[in-house]
């Protein structure tokens, strides 16, 4: 008899992620991605996974939370942060990626593979059979109008921006400097120096640049979310609010003076030549007028060549805890699962993991097997629980954090020994849990 294929709607982390999944389990998907036929207010290209805020993943040290779930899921054999390690760019202690190369990859290494039915188109409602809705927070509005139909909810919602990208060889390097804090790992980020003068001049000139004005029913329900807060918000918030943040000097010297400077901005590297730089922690919603202006002011960027300037748009999730089992299976149609931004995990890596699971589940459930959840030791499986067991009053997207995992049982001071504890325990769980579910995952470990 021949297999109905599953349907994967949304070609982002999580929707690449699980279409790949379903596939490597031998089942056939048809994955659909509307770009470039529809593009989203965030989206620029047409590749699979495109990376909309940032190219970065997080830290790559598996004491840290978002580490650890890298390492969980090259356990598990995720092919996003397999080619995330492939086309990694230095980044200092984090996973960031050359955005470009990695979004082609994957649109390739996917429409390649022979169990996979790639197609570009809006799904305007969701189909019968066995789904994996991987839409994102930017969901076309047929859809989200469907899903709402079907969810009897109304969405949540926050706002979330992005960062902007400036031209190298626009960056004056006699001024700009080439640092990692501490000095751990080489020297990745570039960093601009501010003197208190300098600092409180930008600080001004931020709090009081002009925004893009939101619309009337954006106004009114208008939350930012924390984690991507806007850096003329921060500047409003208090005179120092951004120096404890994104422009904090701590663990960087100036290689000239050998001494801190009141300030720092970075620029993380966005592709493997270098050409291109990301304003880290410089989210905004600045007219783009105002951008140049106000970020021009920075030392070592007078005449910075901004290739991409900030945006910042509405996210909507889904109120998981109220709809959603922690295998990611909606409560009222087990054949309908989600995963990513939509169902309030944040972060990329954590999109990655809900489409591992969410495609893992698929698959079985196409192959007459019990869906699996992950155990609550895990980065992963406490993530999906929190998902599934927050405060629905309450809700609000979660990133990985070790805060949400199950105590060790002993008391322990030292916050590097103690994630060491929750990173050893975690992957020795993951792996039994591997050996008794996944066999076909198993690789000789010699």
């Amino acid at each position: 008899m021949t297999q109905q294929p599953i349907q994967v709607i949304g070609g982002g982390l999580a929707g690449t992620e699980a279409a790949w999944q379903i596939a490597q389990a031998g089942v056939p998907v048809i994955l659909h991605e509307m770009r470039p036929k529809r593009f989203s207010p965030a989206h620029h290209s047409e590749n699979l996974a495109e990376l909309v805020c940032s190219n970065s993943f997080g830290a790559m040290a598996s004491d840290r939370a978002a580490g650890l779930l890298h390492a969980e899921l090259r356990q598990l054999g995720s092919i996003v942060i397999s080619k995330a390690d492939e086309h990694a760019v230095p980044a200092g202690g984090a996973l960031a990626v050359d955005r470009g190369q990695f979004g082609e990859d994957l649109t390739k290494t996917l429409a390649n593979h022979p169990l996979i039915d790639f197609q570009r188109g809006e799904v305007t409602a969701i189909p019968e059979g066995i789904v994996v809705l991987a839409s994102g927070p930017l969901t076309s509005p047929d859809l989200a109008a469907d899903l709402q139909r079907f969810t009897g909810m109304e969405y949540l919602n926050f706002f979330d921006a992005a960062s902007p990208i400036i031209a190298g060889d626009s960056i004056n390097k006699d001024i700009a400097f080439m640092a990692s804090r501490y000095d751990k790992g080489e020297a990745a980020y570039l960093n601009c120096p501010m003197n208190k003068e300098q600092y409180l001049q930008f600080r001004e000139a931020l709090c009081q640049a002009e925004q893009t004005e939101l619309k009337d029913f954006e106004r009114e329900t208008a939350k930012f979310f924390e984690a991507c807060l806007p850096i003329e918000e921060m500047a409003k918030r208090g005179e120092d609010t951004m120096r404890y943040g994104p422009l904090k000097p701590v663990g960087l010297s100036d290689p000239r003076t050998g001494e801190r400077n009141y300030a720092v901005i970075q620029l993380r590297q966005e592709d493997k030549a270098g050409q291109l730089w990301n304003m880290v922690g410089f989210q905004t919603n600045l007219r783009w007028g105002e951008q140049k202006r106000v970020f021009q002011m920075i030392p070592g960027l007078e005449t910075a060549e901004f290739v991409r300037l900030g945006v910042m748009h509405r996210n909507t999730f889904l109120n998981a805890p109220q709809l959603m089992l922690a295998t990611l299976q909606f409560k009222e149609r087990p054949t309908l699962l989600a995963a990513g931004q939509l169902i309030g995990t944040e972060g990329y890596t954590a999109a990655s993991a809900g489409g591992w699971l969410a495609g893992t589940n698929a698959a079985r459930l196409a192959l007459g097997k019990e869906p699996l959840i992950l155990p609550v030791t895990t980065m992963m499986g406490a993530l999906f629980e929190f998902i599934r067991s927050a405060a629905p009053k309450h809700f609000q997207p979660m990133a990985p954090n070790f805060g949400i995992i199950p105590d060790l049982g002993v008391k322990i001071k030292s916050k590097p020994e103690k994630y060491g504890r929750y990173r050893d325990r975690s992957l020795a769980d993951l792996a039994t849990w591997k050996r008794e579910n996944l066999p076909i995952l198993i690789e000789d470990e010699k």
